[in-house]
């Protein structure tokens, strides 16, 4: 097959023309036409990965001691593991998202880790007499508690920052590969949603809203569940708007693991949960529609043919096509 065939097919069967306003130019930041993952943003994804880590470490490993390991006290042991369930779930969003070569691929996780660090740092400074700051803490809780705010000041700047140069750069998007079915699109508007409101009212009004959640939350926990629950929604959204499993996986993965990870909380402290409540059963079916949303994606975006796995190669190699092989 000639080069120019193989691009103009990858391209949506637009000519590459010559010209540097042709759609199938690569220049800076283009591959065969198609806008890349900038390396700067890819790099701060795979920073935020391993940072997300550390925090989950933090929670669901030392639940007991967040006094001495974590930037703020938290006493009921179920609140900190939920928090510590989100960051490990955000593991494999963010360093899937970091693999990606296509912009396209990867963006899923970018607007939700944007609002949730924006939000967290809302919380931080709102509540920020609650930190472990001051002479009446060890020196490492207190450098613990100033990587915190460190983190959720330069995190959101230069996430900010590099997705507005990211928006900027040249190229176009890969063609969808598949669309998802309509009772999956139903599923996800309702699951964003639910998240979405849950999470708007605990971060909003938590004093009236934190006695109805199926555990004990302060205003501050109650705040920072919220701002997972909004980033979560924001995701679930983005999905929507989104529409091709291929471009879903980092998103898919993460809504895999998180109510896998929460699950096993729930069986860690089952005592602290009010599994009789509304808002419990509520709660438990959430979890249930994002485990099913996300294998459902998964399962979508899996080429169900050697000719299909073929075809995602091309694309995903699409940006040699073409190009001087003596550079």
């Amino acid at each position: 097959m000639e080069t120019n065939t193989v691009r103009r097919a990858e391209l949506g069967g637009r000519p590459a023309g010559p010209g540097a306003a042709g759609p199938g130019v690569a220049g800076p930041g283009v591959a065969g036409g198609f806008r890349v993952l900038a390396p700067g943003l890819r790099w701060l994804l795979v920073t935020a990965a391993v940072l997300v880590g550390l925090a989950g470490i933090q929670l669901l490993v030392f639940t007991a001691h967040t006094g001495q390991y974590f930037a703020f006290t938290i006493t009921s042991p179920l609140a900190a593991a939920f928090l510590g369930a989100g960051y490990w779930a955000a593991v494999p969003i963010e360093a899937l998202a970091a693999r990606q070569r296509h912009w396209a691929n990867a963006r899923v996780a970018v607007p939700a880790v944007l609002t949730f660090t924006v939000l967290t740092l809302a919380v931080t400074l709102t509540h920020l007499g609650q930190l472990h700051l001051g002479a009446r803490y060890p020196a490492p809780t207190q450098a613990v508690t100033a990587a915190w705010l460190a983190i959720y000041t330069l995190v959101p700047a230069l996430l900010a920052t590099f997705l507005l140069r990211q928006a900027r750069a040249p190229g176009t998007d890969p063609p969808r590969t598949a669309a998802l079915p309509r009772w999956l699109r139903a599923t996800l508007a309702a699951q964003a949603a639910a998240l979405a409101g849950a999470g708007t009212a605990l971060f909003a009004a938590p004093g009236p809203t934190a006695p109805a959640w199926p555990w004990h939350l302060t205003p501050m926990l109650a705040q920072a569940t919220g701002a997972w629950l909004i980033a979560l929604g924001v995701a679930s959204a983005h999905v929507l708007i989104e529409r091709d499993p291929r471009r879903l996986r980092p998103a898919a993965a993460g809504s895999i693991a998180l109510p896998l990870l929460l699950a096993a909380t729930l069986a860690r402290y089952p005592h602290q949960f009010h599994w009789h409540t509304t808002t419990a059963i509520a709660y438990l079916t959430l979890l249930a529609t994002m485990l099913l949303t996300g294998t459902a994606i998964l399962t979508q975006g899996r080429p169900p043919t050697a000719r299909g796995r073929a075809g995602e190669d091309i694309a995903d190699s699409v940006g040699t096509v073409g190009a001087d092989p003596h550079p």
